[in-house]
This record gives C-alpha cells, sequence and structure tokens, in this order.
C-alpha cells in the first residue's frame, strides 16, 4: 500500500515538471488555488506541497507574487578549477592510453548494463528517423541504379553543395569542390594526422582530450603533447607557445573549439584568431574537429577556426554524427593547403563513401526542417543537462566540482578529495550504472579523479536512480578515504 503523503505526491509531480524542463528557472509556479482546482485538493496540502519544494530548494516564495522556480540547483556547484599555466608542459610521448581504454570498454561490455552514462550521444528518438526514412526511399526511387553503380569522387555533388552552403555561417568561404565526405570525423582526423604528421613526429593536443584522438595518434605511432586547457575558454595559447618554445618540432595541434569533448567549453573568437596566427607563424598545421557546434544555444552560429584562415593551414574536420543521424557515418573535411594530399590518402584508404545516405542527407538538410531539428535536439539536450546537474548538486557530496556548459550533450565533473574516479567506475559498473573515468582522456594522471556523463538520455526515474546511486558511491568513498587518512 503506497503510504506517501498527498502533498508529497503533488511535490513529486512539479518536480517532475521542473526537471523536464516544463516548467523553466525562473517561471511561476501555479498557485495555490490553482494546484487546488487542478487536483481537487485542499488549501493545506497544496501549501504543504509549495513549502517541501521550497525546503529541498527548488521553488523559492516572493513577496506577493508567489512561488517561482530557483535558479537551477547546479549553481551551488562550484565551477572547475582554471589550469595551472605555470607548470612547464610534458615531455612529449608516445601514447599508452589505447591499452587503458580498450580495458574500460571491454569491462563495460562483460557486465550487464541497465543505464550507460558513458558516451557522448543523444537518444535516437530525438534524431528525425522518419523523415530521414522517407528521405531514403525518395533517393532509391530517383536513382534506382545508385546501389550498384560507381559512387563520384569526393562524395556526391550535392550533398557536398549543402555543407558548403551551410558552412557560409560558421564563416567559411569554400566551394563544393573543397569538401571531401569521410566516414564520420575519426577518418576526416586520420586522413588529416597522416597527411601533416609522420611516425614519431609531435602533436599538440588539449588536455584532457577525446580518448578516441588518443587512438588516432597511438595507431599512427605519433607523440602526444598535451597542453592545459579551461573548462571557459579551451586550450591555453600561452601554454601551447611556450611548448613550442621548449620542444620546436611539434607538426599539428589538433583542437575541438566549440564543446571540447570532455570539458564542453567554447573557445571565444578572440582566442580562436590568435590560434589560427601562432600555428600559422610557426608552420605547425592546426586541424579543427568541429562535430559539436551546432549544438549550441546561442542565437548566432558559431564561428570556425577556419574563418581566420589565410593560407590555407588550417585543416576543417566536421561531422552529423552528433547532429543529425549517429547511424549514418557521415562526415567532412576541408584541407587547405594538404587538400590534394588528403584526396589522396583517402583513395587509397578507403575509397568514396557510398551516396546513398548522402542523397538522403542532403534532401533533409537543404530544408528548413533540419533547422527545426536542430532548435529541437538543442532544447532536449538543454532540459536533460539542467536536470543532471540539479541531480548532482543534490545527490553528490560537497566538494564536487562542474561547470555548466552552454550546449552539447556531456558533463564533466571533479569528484571530491581526488577521489579515484576508476574505483567509481568499478562500484558503478556493478551496480549496472556505466559512466567514462577521467582516465580516458589523457595520458597522464591528471584527470584520475574526474568523471564524464552523457547528457543525451531523456531524464527520467531510472536516469535519477542511477544519479542518485552514483551520489552514493562517491559519499562512501569519500568517508572510506577520510576514515584511512
Amino acid at each position: 500500500m503506497d503510504s506517501q503523503p498527498l502533498y508529497r505526491k503533488l511535490a513529486d509531480h512539479y518536480l517532475g515538471a521542473i526537471k523536464a524542463g516544463s516548467l523553466g528557472q525562473g517561471e511561476r509556479m501555479p498557485s495555490v488555488r490553482s494546484m487546488m482546482r487542478t487536483h481537487g485538493v485542499s488549501l493545506s496540502t497544496a501549501l504543504q506541497a509549495c513549502r517541501h519544494l521550497e525546503r529541498e530548494g527548488w521553488i523559492e516564495a516572493r513577496p506577493r507574487s508567489g512561488y517561482f522556480v530557483r535558479q537551477p540547483r547546479h549553481a551551488a556547484l562550484l565551477p572547475l578549477d582554471e589550469p595551472n599555466l605555470l607548470r612547464p608542459p610534458d615531455p612529449a610521448q608516445y601514447v599508452g592510453v589505447h591499452a587503458r581504454v580498450s580495458e574500460f570498454i571491454a569491462q563495460g561490455r562483460r557486465h550487464p548494463i541497465k543505464i550507460n552514462l558513458s558516451g557522448a550521444r543523444a537518444a535516437p528518438q530525438w534524431y528525425p528517423a522518419e523523415q530521414l526514412r522517407v528521405a531514403a526511399a525518395r533517393a532509391l526511387r530517383r536513382y534506382p541504379d545508385m546501389l550498384v553503380r560507381a559512387t563520384p569522387a569526393g562524395g556526391n555533388a550535392h550533398f557536398r553543395s549543402v555543407l558548403a552552403k551551410r558552412a557560409v555561417a560558421a564563416g567559411m568561404v569554400l566551394s563544393p569542390d573543397e569538401v571531401i565526405v569521410t566516414h564520420g570525423c575519426i577518418e576526416a582526423l586520420n586522413l588529416a594526422l597522416r597527411a601533416v604528421a609522420q611516425p614519431g613526429d609531435t602533436v599538440a593536443v588539449e588536455s584532457p582530450t577525446f580518448y578516441g584522438l588518443l587512438q588516432i595518434l597511438e595507431s599512427l605511432g605519433l607523440r602526444a603533447l598535451e597542453i592545459p586547457t579551461s573548462a571557459s575558454t579551451g586550450i591555453s595559447i600561452e601554454a601551447l607557445e611556450l611548448a613550442i618554445q621548449t620542444y620546436g618540432n611539434i607538426k599539428a595541434a589538433v583542437v575541438v573549439p566549440h564543446f571540447q569533448n570532455p570539458l564542453a567549453c567554447i573557445m571565444p573568437d578572440a582566442h580562436k584568431q590568435r590560434l589560427v596566427q601562432l600555428c600559422e607563424r610557426h608552420a605547425i598545421a592546426l586541424i579543427e574537429d568541429d562535430t559539436y557546434s551546432e549544438l549550441a544555444e546561442c542565437d548566432a552560429p558559431l564561428t570556425a577556426l577556419k574563418a581566420w584562415d589565410r593560407t590555407g593551414n588550417v585543416i576543417h574536420c566536421a561531422s552529423l554524427h552528433k547532429t543529425l543521424a549517429p547511424g549514418m557515418r557521415l562526415g567532412w573535411m576541408t584541407a587547405g593547403r594538404w587538400q590534394a594530399r588528403v584526396a589522396m590518402l583517402k583513395y587509397a584508404q578507403t575509397r568514396d563513401n557510398e551516396e546513398w545516405s548522402q542523397i538522403a542527407a542532403a534532401e533533409f538538410m537543404a530544408s528548413s526542417a533540419y533547422d527545426r531539428h536542430l532548435r529541437r535536439l538543442r532544447v532536449a539536450l538543454r532540459r536533460q543537462r539542467i536536470a543532471m546537474a540539479q541531480a548532482i548538486a543534490a545527490y553528490f557530496p560537497l566538494g564536487t566540482r562542474l561547470t555548466m556548459p552552454a550546449g552539447g550533450m556531456t558533463l564533466w565533473l571533479e569528484l571530491p578529495h581526488r577521489l579515484p574516479a576508476a574505483q567509481v567506475f568499478d562500484a558503478a559498473l556493478a551496480q549496472g550504472i556505466l559512466v567514462a573515468p577521467g582516465a580516458m582522456f589523457s595520458n597522464s594522471n591528471r584527470f584520475d579523479h574526474f568523471l564524464r556523463i552523457n547528457c543525451g538520455l531523456p531524464y527520467c526515474d531510472d536516469i535519477d536512480r542511477a544519479l542518485r546511486c552514483l551520489g552514493r558511491i562517491v559519499a562512501d568513498l569519500a568517508t572510506q578515504a577520510a576514515k584511512a587518512a
């Protein structure tokens, strides 16, 4: 028998609306009288529900105005510290992260997973599956021999034209012939690095950085030089300049200027311009991974690094994997002064992408439906990020740090008391919860007390329970560490 008081049921109902974003921060709550009429409850029950939500920090009373949804509870979390720029960069080293990443992935596959918070993608329901299916069927009817004829060099002409047109909003001026279609951004990064570096060369990367990039560097026999990166402004230009002066043999720098993975920061335009000019001055190829830029909450499109490129020194790599359709594995790149070499490497390595998905994607992206889809996706991700940050603030112990991003689909958490994230990973895995520990995102041990959490899944009771469980795990480990000290 359900023994929960009626006022708690009513409070939980409105708490669900707040977490889902139906009642946003600063919005007025329904009046007590309105709650009485809508739910058929007494004045006492409605007042108790509001006072409970107020005590829990979800709403606040304003004199003669009623109750309002408070600022998100993640405001109670301290932001991440800025990196130490006085610390000299570590010597460039061959990346040794592959075995570590493989072991984390293998452990996840060996256990039954109930809630997967380890990725960086949205739920399938947030993508336009039906519209893409219709576009794909229409493409086959229009080109019935498409599956049995050779694909055009470089990619489908219409798709490349749509990509070049959309690139204008990011400050790039490209002809469709400058666009090379790839198997996602991973292939684009592979091609870019093969074009500008040889085994044994040094490549500057953000620290922390996406573990997939570290795996690429390792597979190509390249040395990674980790550059301190801010959760607010991205890679440190000063630290990169110091590294250039110290080592002098850096062949390339790879950066994610928008919603850097895993920090989710956005590089200010002034930093972008300085970075482009610095790399150009020292003849360092600048490789831009622009996978996430269309997930920004701001109205104006974010400007690509490539917009400041005057000499062809920036290789721009992008993907539709996060924004349109994970199952299509569609990416693209434009390689500046390495265009011919990248085209040759693409032909030698994988030949041209199949055309069917390009035609379907081009039809959808050329219509206004694509921008409507992006707006819906951004709204959904924002609601989910806020709900998860609120839950982390409520369930995790004091000392947990988080800088709230202005877009994207991940959160980067610093655990209190420098707790080893690997221990959290193991304990969570035993409960059927999969997270991404910080050790996956660096070849050093500087981020072993961090977690990356995926916000792409719709917030629900299962997600809430998983975060509550993670919070208990972190709190228990913190207690054990304090006793052992």
